[in-house]
C-alpha cells in the first residue's frame, strides 16, 4: 500500500537543484511517496529536459548556476503550463512575488517539512488536472460556474459580479498562491495591478459572505506581502 498522501501511479516530477545533498535527499523522499523523479542541475538542462518529456510537475530551486528559477519560470510560461513550485533559502517577500508573478504556482521557503511539500504538490498536481465539471465545491463553498451561484453549508449567497468574478478566480485555482499583482491584471487590468488596497477591500467584503468567522478566515488565506490563496480547512493541500 503506498504511504498517505501518495503521487498518484506514473506522475513524474522533475527536481531542479544544484546542491547535490538536497537533490538526493528531495528525490528519495518523492519517489517514497509514490512519484517518478527526474533530476536537472541547472536552468538549460532543466528546460531541455522538459521539453523532450514534459513531466507532470516541477519542484525548481531559485537560485541556480546558471540562471534563476524566476527566468526559468517565465521562459517555461511562454510554451507550458506545468505545474511549478519554487523552493528557496530566500523567504523575502520580492522575490517570492517575482517567482509567482513570472509563473510560478507556489513558493515554498527552506528549510521546509517534506510533508508540507509534498501537500503543496498534490494541490498543484490536482488544479492542473482537466476540469470535468462546472460546479466547484471547496469545504462548504459550492460555486456553479455556469449559473453564476453559490452556495455555503447549503444556504444561497448573493455576491456582486465583481465578487463572484473573485470567488472564480481564487476556485479555480484551489489552494494556489495568488499574487496581488496576478488577481489585479486578471480582473481588473494591467492598470490596477499596484492598487492592492483597492483589492483589499474586496477580499474583505468576499470574506464577510463565505466565511463563518470573517475576521478570522479560514477559508481565504493571506500570505503577508504576497498575496491570497482558497484552501478547504478541513482537507490537507
Amino acid at each position: 500500500m503506498p504511504p498517505l498522501g501518495a503521487g498518484m501511479s506514473g506522475e513524474r516530477v522533475l527536481v531542479v537543484d544544484d546542491e547535490a545533498q538536497f537533490l538526493r535527499a528531495l528525490a528519495t523522499s518523492l519517489r517514497a511517496a509514490g512519484y517518478e523523479v527526474s533530476t536537472a542541475t541547472t536552468g538549460k538542462e532543466a528546460l531541455t529536459s522538459i521539453g523532450l518529456g514534459p513531466p507532470d510537475g516541477i519542484i525548481l530551486d531559485l537560485v541556480l548556476p546558471d540562471t534563476t528559477g524566476t527566468e526559468v519560470c517565465r521562459e517555461l510560461r511562454t510554451w507550458s503550463e506545468v505545474p511549478v513550485i519554487v523552493v528557496s533559502a530566500n523567504g523575502e517577500e520580492a522575490e517570492k512575488i517575482a517567482a509567482l508573478d513570472a509563473g510560478a504556482d507556489d513558493y515554498v521557503t527552506k528549510p521546509f517539512a517534506i510533508g508540507e511539500l509534498l501537500a503543496r504538490l498534490r494541490a498543484a498536481l490536482r488544479r492542473s488536472g482537466p476540469a470535468t465539471s462546472p460546479v466547484i465545491e471547496i469545504g462548504q463553498i459550492r460555486v456553479d460556474l455556469e449559473k453564476h451561484d453559490v452556495s455555503v453549508a447549503g444556504q444561497h449567497v448573493h455576491l456582486t459580479p465583481r465578487e463572484f468574478d473573485l470567488l472564480r478566480l481564487f476556485a479555480q485555482n484551489e489552494g494556489k498562491l495568488l499574487t496581488h499583482r496576478t488577481i489585479l491584471r486578471e480582473l481588473w487590468g494591467p492598470a490596477y495591478q499596484t492598487e492592492s488596497s483597492y483589492l483589499h477591500v474586496h477580499i474583505s467584503q468576499l470574506r464577510s459572505k463565505i466565511e463563518p468567522e470573517p475576521t478570522r478566515p479560514r477559508y481565504l488565506l493571506n500570505e503577508p506581502g504576497a498575496g491570497y490563496r482558497l484552501v478547504d480547512p478541513d482537507a490537507r493541500l
